[in-house]
């Protein structure tokens, strides 16, 4: 079959191109532009890639099938000629990924506001690692697997990034509904998206609609720990596992220590030792991450075919070897490492919510006591660069010594009274003892920063750990102030 992506250089849209390449189909694709990694990676594999969107080489090109990612929206060309014409059958990502991949195999779906991509590189990583062959999709850029993508051995199980995100323009139903999970990890559940849902309660009804159609013998594997997952309720129509820090949690984390030389824990099933990990991720939300793709994987490799569904009380997913997780390097742009030198230590991390800053900062500053923190934003993801969440940012940064607020990226497409506002953030952390500075433009806020932090005269002796924290580019100033860093 001959398959022609829309939006072909975006992280999920790339690695699900790679993968209908494996399966043997021939597969092109086009993007507003075609931007290295994922192009050259594309390339290398043989795909066919174009720039801009042009229905007449559209027409020309003649695929069979054309998936729409959820980039794309009407308005535009390549969109309206396919709703015009009628020409050439049209599909989501998720759908297609159901419909090639997904529908005949045992999937684990990863779920959850914050840390999908890492575990599902944990559960691909753990189930190479115990000799098997799985299929997975992440949506990031793995250190471990090597690939964000595979086919994998058709008996074997699909590890997929459960986004609970519209699934296109005509598809407004979330991703993780097309997924057919066997079992569905739900790691954590907060309000996002507020561009997609209404208020947290929608967001918990979306979780819910997931749940409803994980099988008897599958399993939902919960955050035994988040309020949250818990008003979701008992789930009788499935088996549930829950993970956590808490009694009452079948798999429990305990012994959770971090410190300059990294970080260490016990991982417990029903009162039962099950392994002690020692490894380089920073945060009891990796560990987390962790145990939750180690249980998914445990009960998946476990699970008896045929026969009677097994009593939840008789699961045990111990079999699985985590000796392999000191090995796990993670996942770039997630707690990422980009210049150390000079007492400098700079870090990107993808977070976009704050929780996931709050987090990282905690992280970082077990790590690195006494350290200055500087915490360096962008409001940049569709919830981000409004004020949904402007408060909770606000508690968020104040765990830094001093925080560089962006410009809020396409700003001019918000009304002042619903965009972000970096001045009201930068004058609530003054009065917390936080120093804040704010930008219009990142260029401005690069040049600030490196006359602050690289300076001799402003530099001083105390550590200082710089992170970054966007879903973007940031306009290019990550790597150009790490590359400061090291000169």
């Amino acid at each position: 079959m001959k398959i022609y992506f829309m939006g072909i250089c975006g992280t999920a849209m790339g690695n699900a191109a790679l993968l209908a390449r494996e399966a043997g189909h021939e597969v092109l694709g086009a993007d507003s532009g075609i931007y290295p990694p994922m192009s050259t990676v594309l390339a290398e594999a043989g795909i066919e890639l174009h720039n801009g969107y042009d229905p007449e080489r559209l027409s020309r090109l003649a695929p069979d099938v054309v998936v729409i990612g959820n980039a794309m929206s009407r308005g535009n060309p390549e969109v309206e000629w396919l709703l015009d014409s009628q020409a050439i059958p049209f599909v989501s990502l998720p759908a297609i990924l159901h419909d090639f991949v997904l529908s005949k195999r045992r999937n684990i779906v990863v779920c959850g506001t914050h840390g999908k991509t890492t575990t599902t590189a944990l559960a691909a990583f753990l189930l190479r690692e115990n000799g098997r062959d799985p299929g997975f999709l992440i949506g990031g850029v793995p250190q471990d697997p090597p690939t964000g993508n595979h086919l994998g051995t058709a008996t074997d199980p699909f590890v997929i990034e459960g986004d609970e995100y519209d699934s296109a323009f005509f598809d407004k139903r979330s991703k993780f509904i097309h997924y057919s999970p066997h079992i569905a990890v739900l790691n954590n559940l907060e309000f996002d998206h507020a561009d997609i849902f209404r208020d947290l309660a929608d967001v918990q009804r979306t979780f819910l609609h997931l749940s409803r159609i994980v099988p008897r013998r599958g399993c939902v594997v919960l955050n035994g720990d988040d309020d949250n997952l818990r008003v979701l309720g008992a789930m009788p129509w499935t088996r549930v596992v829950r993970v956590g820090l808490g009694e009452g949690n079948d798999a429990r984390i305990c012994d959770f220590r971090e410190d300059a030389s990294g970080v260490s824990f016990t991982l417990n099933w029903r009162g039962q030792a099950w392994a002690m990990i020692r490894w380089s991720l920073p945060g009891l939300y990796n560990a987390r991450n962790a145990a939750m793709a180690a249980v998914a994987c445990g009960l998946m490799l476990a699970e008896k075919a045929g026969g009677p569904v097994a009593p939840v009380e008789t699961l045990d997913p111990r079999s699985l070897d985590l000796v392999c997780l000191s090995r796990f390097r993670g996942v770039k742009r997630r707690q990422e490492a980009r210049a150390q030198h000079h007492g400098i230590t700079v870090i990107e991390d993808f977070g976009h919510h704050p929780t996931a800053l709050a987090e990282t900062l905690q992280s970082f500053r077990n790590r690195h006591p006494g350290a200055l923190l500087t915490a360096v934003f962008e409001p940049r993801s569709n919830t981000a660069r409004t004020k949904a969440l402007q408060g909770g940012f606000m508690r968020a940064l104040a765990h830094a010594d001093e925080v560089y607020l962006g410009a809020v990226n396409r700003a001019d497409k918000l009304r002042s009274e619903d965009r972000f506002d970096p001045e009201a953030v930068a004058q609530h952390l003054e009065s917390q003892s936080v120093h804040a500075r704010w930008f219009n433009e990142n260029e401005h806020l690069l040049e600030q920063l490196s006359s602050d932090t690289l300076a001799p005269a402003t530099r001083g002796t105390r550590e200082r750990v710089v992170i970054f924290f966007s879903n973007g580019s940031f306009d290019g100033i990550i790597g150009r102030y790490a590359e400061r860093v090291r000169a």
